[in-house]
């Protein structure tokens, strides 16, 4: 009973206190709860008649309102996020559209705190929006105060986890932003035993090399297939206008689109550190027989 009158009495004495707060007052406690702006939370607190509850879900709405007015918008700028350890780790893209925004403090830090959550939820973008994040609202709520306070679109773009219990994952930034944020991250995943320096270096150079040269997947049958399809489009309109007999241009045909896969596989690449030899002869070469490429992921701002 006593514990039931305390509750009441500091209900009452929080009521008051909000009550007794001025305008000017409510509007600070409104920016610091938000992070909207002071023009926004004084058309809130006014629109609410000064209840601070009414005026947080009025902000709430009116952020979702602008966010949705921005989605037309491009937004090719932005970062992305490394996040986990060696045997499990997340890249996560997140997009705006300048450079400056990209550099702001309040995206940086949603960024940052977004990459670990991402991590935890296996880079499952569903799971992910609903997630919650330390302030108490999910993930979705967060992006759209965000949008609402900044002014710009921001999306979350591609995601990737790479998880594997046999295997060690090496990663490269490239351009980096702050910590770990860059402009172009890699996650390579090295299956095998051995822990040797010599596959320490290995993973290193295997994932800038993968920065450097953007492979489509590990081997030419993994490329998909709609990239496949377009290409040999492409091929093929170029040698209808070439004039060539059918038989010869069928050959050219096969040969270019030959050159398109070995180019694009990572294991047939040209290595980066010494072109003469393909990525599978470096491997070779290694003489480290469990040692295999199990996959990797290779994300960069505005491709």
């Amino acid at each position: 009973m006593i514990e039931k009158n305390l509750t009441k009495n500091s209900l009452k004495q929080k009521r008051r206190s909000l009550t007794n707060m001025s305008d000017i007052q409510k509007v600070k406690k409104l920016r610091e709860a938000t992070g909207a702006g002071f023009k926004d939370c004084n058309l809130a607190i006014k629109e609410s008649a000064g209840d601070l509850d009414k005026a947080v879900e009025i902000l709430r709405v009116k952020g979702i309102s602008k966010a949705s007015k921005k989605m037309s918008r491009d937004a090719k700028e932005g970062v992305v996020a490394i996040s986990g350890d060696d045997k499990k780790t997340s890249i996560i893209e997140v997009n705006c559209e300048t450079d400056f925004v990209a550099k702001n403090e309040d995206f940086i830090n949603f960024v940052k705190e977004l990459s670990e959550v991402n991590n935890q939820n296996d880079s499952d973008i569903e799971k992910l929006k609903k997630a919650m994040m330390k302030n108490g609202n999910s993930v979705e709520d967060n992006l759209v105060a965000l949008i609402a306070k900044i002014g710009e679109k921001i999306t979350i773009g591609k995601t990737k986890t790479i998880s594997n219990s046999s295997s060690i994952n090496y990663q490269y930034l490239h351009t980096v932003v702050q910590d770990n944020l860059a402009k172009l991250a890699v996650v390579v995943s090295l299956e095998t035993k051995d822990n040797s320096d010599t596959v320490k270096t290995f993973g290193k150079q295997l994932s800038m090399h993968i920065a450097a040269s953007n492979p489509l997947a590990l081997e030419s049958s993994l490329i998909d297939k709609t990239i496949i399809d377009k290409e040999q489009e492409l091929v093929t309109e170029e040698l209808k206008n070439s004039g060539k007999p059918e038989d010869i241009a069928k050959k050219i045909s096969l040969g270019k689109m030959n050159k398109f896969k070995e180019e694009n596989a990572l294991l047939t690449q040209a290595w980066v550190m010494e072109p003469k030899k393909k990525v599978q002869d470096v491997l070779k070469e290694l003489a480290i027989n469990d040692l295999k490429i199990k996959e990797f992921s290779r994300i960069k701002i505005g491709e």
